[in-house]
């Protein structure tokens, strides 16, 4: 069954069919084959409860933050207060690709939101400059992925949801390895650039008054950030209340800098709406697909197969590993987490394993998936912003940043301590 299922999921993808609606069909085709009790009759009863969750509230709120900040202009300030500060390491602005995607990703909780931002804005200055556009172009694409690991994060959310694991400890224990990734995106791209100068463009060094200034264009992202974040750990807010404090705050910043106009609401909203139709659509429709596999027994049928093969729990996480590694070449990043969730993670909290640990391991393997072909979305949305040259120079340009990301998935599983250290010390 598994090798069916395999097949008709990637048959479907290929012919462009929306994800969505491939897990709908999957599901009516697993319920018609394998289950032995048709649970179409269910259908309706199922999308209700599915969607009718206020957790799932959240992700509408946070991509309208998101909009807010990008439609409002904040984007570009922020990137030029960044560029002040960053850009005299060795390759210059490709830092402040970097630095800025970390700075969204601590609002916007979207990893596809955030490497449109950054690219949008930031391409048209490696143009100017003449920076290599594989290097450049894949540093936002990387850095795009933190929005899916720095707190608040929809994929998280989501994660939480599905596995009814506590929200802020994941929020908590995504913290520090995004941050660590992000350093690790620096530390790779400066490496880089001392051995091959011609690819970093020109370091420039700012007068310290002017990198000064430039911090009350920051200073927004930040407050913005510690409101969510603090509303949640200090009990205030709910994720889903903090949401909504933070639109509220996001419309206060773009007020003070003078980008709210009718049509910045609009574009705001009518984006809000396209997105979080889409990742409901996905999670209802994995919902649909998650109960069809259960009734036809696919979870009993891999538990045998993984206990059959003698595996100890450090082989099985690794077997886990290469599963999500390979599925991610394949697979839109949120469609595989809330297709394998239901399955994999009881297997791997069976072993022993710490739930929470193993969403940030799963969240890094997903962060993978969004910059490795043929299916990172990543990567086609900074090759959109280009507007020019092949899309072979935005998939090279990423390769050092996956093997960052792959150092950090050997991290989390030798130190586990790097996820479970903050929520640990706030519990």
């Amino acid at each position: 069954m598994i090798g069916y299922i395999s097949i008709g999921l990637l048959g479907l993808l290929s012919l462009s069919i929306p994800v969505g609606i491939v897990l709908f069909l999957l599901g009516f085709g697993v319920d018609q084959w394998f289950s032995p009790f048709p649970l179409i009759r269910a259908l309706g009863s199922m999308v209700w409860s599915a969607s009718n969750s206020a957790t799932l509230i959240a992700i509408p709120f946070f991509v309208l933050l998101g909009e807010i900040l990008v439609r409002s202009g904040i984007a570009e300030r922020t990137y030029a207060a960044l560029d002040r500060w960053v850009s005299w390491l060795p390759g210059g602005l490709v830092h402040a690709n970097v630095a800025t995607a970390t700075m969204f990703s601590a609002t916007s909780g979207s990893s596809v939101a955030t490497a449109a931002t950054v690219a949008t804005v930031a391409m048209p200055q490696a143009e100017r400059l003449g920076y290599d556009p594989k290097l450049f172009s894949g540093a936002i694409a990387a850095g795009g992925t933190l929005g899916i690991m720095i707190p608040p994060s929809i994929n998280l959310i989501v994660y939480g949801f599905l596995t009814q694991t506590s929200i802020p400890q994941l929020f908590l224990a995504g913290l520090i390895p995004g941050i660590a990734l992000a350093l690790g995106f620096l530390v790779i791209t400066a490496i880089i650039c001392m051995i091959r100068p011609e690819l970093g463009g020109e370091r420039r060094v700012f007068p310290f008054i002017e990198m000064l200034r430039a911090l009350t264009h920051l200073l927004p992202i930040v407050v913005l950030f510690g409101i969510i974040i603090g509303t949640i750990y200090t009990g205030l807010a709910t994720p889903t209340e903090a949401a909504a404090v933070g639109v509220a705050g996001a419309f206060a910043i773009a007020a003070v800098f003078h980008g709210v106009t009718w049509d910045m609401v609009a574009q705001s909203v009518i984006g809000t709406i396209k997105i979080t139709s889409m990742i409901m659509l996905v999670v209802i429709g994995a919902s649909f697909l998650n109960l069809t596999l259960a009734s036809a027994g696919l979870g009993r049928e891999l538990r045998d197969l993984l206990e059959g093969m003698g595996l100890t729990p450090m082989m099985t996480i690794l077997v886990v590993v290469c599963i999500y590694i390979v599925l991610g070449f394949f697979i839109e990043t949120l469609s595989l987490m809330v297709v394998t969730i239901p399955i994999i993670v009881p297997l791997v909290v069976a072993q022993g394993f710490d739930p929470i640990w193993f969403g940030i391991l799963m969240i890094v393997l997903i962060e993978m998936a969004l910059i490795t072909p043929p299916v990172g979305l990543n990567l086609y949305v900074v090759q959109g912003a280009r507007k020019s040259g092949h899309m072979g120079e935005v998939m090279l340009g990423a390769i050092p940043f996956v093997i960052v990301m792959l150092l950090m998935v050997v991290a989390l599983i030798a130190f586990p301590s790097i996820a479970l250290f903050l929520p640990e010390v706030m519990s």
